[in-house]
């Protein structure tokens, strides 16, 4: 898949039969003076990309797209242009319909008059959006350390809602699509590699990943035929998120390549939880992958997450060496040549993964079991992390609630928790079976409920280890009592039922609770083999 690119651009006749043509570059122009939008702004803004270029005035921004035409991308014509604006706008309004409002004509009169939606036919079409801060786009957050890990749940959760509406395509991804993506990074490293990265490596990686791809074959497959292929974001990476009213809009979607977009839901998830990565935030990842894998249960794709991972890490490898040989000063060379050395290093790492493993972390209310889950899931199995089955969640989503939505007693009765720990029972061997590490955050209080997980990681071949922590009672109700927006219903009343239950005989690893969560997260660590935290 190497890639070829026409320009196309100045060329844009309007009409033949009046005599006159107007080029791009002449519509640019126009677009730079505020009366072309009817504004009484000084000036206008105006941003350049390689596709497109978007003018800034008032409160809005227009985006047109550059005439020019690659292999993958077709805006070469007026009327292509006009499709492709309205695909972008339909199409983006599914996650941000309060930014993209219209597409927009500019038209040329019979004297040569440039107007937006005027006398005349369309020489060029526009997009008309809604401007926002820049500043709150997340790709900045990021860089200014600024980006809240609280944010990533409901950052999971919209990229979900998009996967649950999008179109379900039969005739896209698959193995064939993503041997398409594999084979154009081995035709990247080929072409713009040399001198930039190690050849070796190159061919090494794209061993592996036609390995890995050998080995999901079926499973991609059959995925597509359940309908896991859709038309999804197809760039999604933290530049094109950003928060209005402190919520993550998911914009600039792909519109001009069904090949492109026309993917795995997963596939789609993992260009943002591998830029994330590549950033260095494993706990900001691991909180995306892990709230989207619990809100759509699609436990058995975590399987592809390795390959879908690496194979996003190996595109940003190959059009940053692209971009190395382009650059026109030593500088930026140096920082695209860094930048794709640091994307193959990163794509290797993630398609061999760390073997799946099984950790249960038990405890009496208020005992910090979520806590130190969370710090620990980055650290265990294939990236980003372990899958923290948590016990609270499970019975809210079974019982159809939302987390922040409290439980009567009616949600806490015998029948109740059996199927809530039958269900982590299920969700944990179904992840383990798919190679995944999984971590289930419960009280474990009865002693059979520890024996079926245990049983679930000998089913799955996997390693596993059962922790218990435990602190004096007055620390866990003082805890319980001073939690706040957290999904548990507990009370210091619970905590003195769970007590007077008692837990039985006990073979799990004890931990002390007491101190601090630093330290007790440390001594789980320990616990389970690992040394170092994020």
């Amino acid at each position: 898949m190497r890639s070829t690119t026409t320009a196309v651009e100045p060329d844009s006749p309007h009409d033949p039969s009046q005599g006159a043509t107007v080029n791009q570059r002449d519509v640019i122009a126009f677009l730079g003076f505020p009366a072309a939008y009817g504004s009484t702004a000084g000036t206008v803004e105006r941003i350049d990309t390689h596709c497109s270029v978007v003018f800034l005035v008032d409160e809005r921004a227009f985006k047109l797209k550059r005439a020019l035409q690659y292999d993958y991308l077709n805006y070469s014509t007026v009327e292509r242009r006009r499709e492709c604006c309205l695909a972008e706008v339909r199409l983006n309004r599914r996650t941000a319909p309060s930014v993209y409002h219209r597409v927009r004509a500019v038209t040329c009169d019979a004297n040569g008059s440039l107007a937006l939606d005027g006398d005349g036919p369309a020489v060029e079409w526009l997009i008309e959006m809604s401007r926002f801060d820049q500043s709150d786009v997340l790709d900045g957050m990021a860089e200014r350390g600024a980006l809240d890990l609280a944010l990533m749940p409901n950052l999971a959760r919209a990229v979900a809602r998009l996967h649950a509406i999008a179109e379900w395509r039969f005739d896209h991804g698959g193995r064939r699509g993503m041997a398409w993506v594999i084979d154009g990074n081995a035709d990247g490293f080929h072409d713009y590699g040399p001198g930039v990265l190690d050849p070796a490596a190159c061919l090494r990686l794209t061993t592996r990943s036609h390995e890995a791809l050998s080995r999901q074959a079926d499973r991609l497959m059959t995925r597509r035929a359940e309908g896991f292929v859709r038309r999804c974001h197809g760039d999604l990476h933290l530049r094109n998120v950003c928060l209005l009213e402190g919520r993550p809009i998911l914009f600039d979607c792909i519109e001009f390549s069904d090949q492109i977009a026309c993917i795995d839901v997963l596939y789609d998830l993992a260009f943002l939880v591998m830029d994330l990565l590549h950033r260095g935030l494993g706990q900001h990842a691991h909180a995306v992958c892990n709230e989207y894998v619990t809100a759509t249960a699609d436990l058995d794709g975590l399987a592809l997450m390795p390959l879908f991972l690496s194979v996003r890490a190996a595109v940003r490898a190959k059009t940053s060496a692209t971009a190395a040989r382009l650059q026109s000063t030593p500088t930026a060379q140096a920082v695209q040549r860094q930048a794709a050395q640091d994307y193959l290093t990163l794509a290797l790492s993630l398609i061999d993964p760390a073997p799946a493993r099984l950790v249960a972390i038990g405890g009496l209310s208020g005992a910090g079991k979520s806590v130190v889950a969370k710090r620990l899931a980055p650290t265990i199995g294939a990236a980003p992390g372990a899958l923290v089955l948590r016990s609270d969640v499970i019975r809210k989503s079974l019982l159809g609630v939302g987390p922040a939505d409290r439980l009567g007693s009616e949600g806490y009765t015998e029948g109740v928790t059996r199927s809530v720990y039958r269900e982590l029972a299920v969700r944990a061997a179904t992840a383990a079976a798919a190679g995944h590490s999984v971590i289930v955050d419960a009280v474990f209080a009865d002693p059979r409920d520890r024996v079926v997980i245990a049983d679930v990681a000998r089913t799955a071949g996997v390693p596993f280890t059962g922790v218990w922590l435990h602190a004096p009672v007055d620390t866990r109700a003082d805890r319980i009592a001073r939690r706040s927006g957290d999904v548990s219903d507990a009370t210091p009343a619970v905590l003195r039922e769970q007590l007077a239950r008692g837990i039985g005989d006990l073979d799990w690893t004890r931990v002390d609770a007491a101190g601090e969560r630093d330290a007790t997260a440390q001594a789980v660590e320990a616990c389970v083999g690992i040394t170092a935290t994020p």
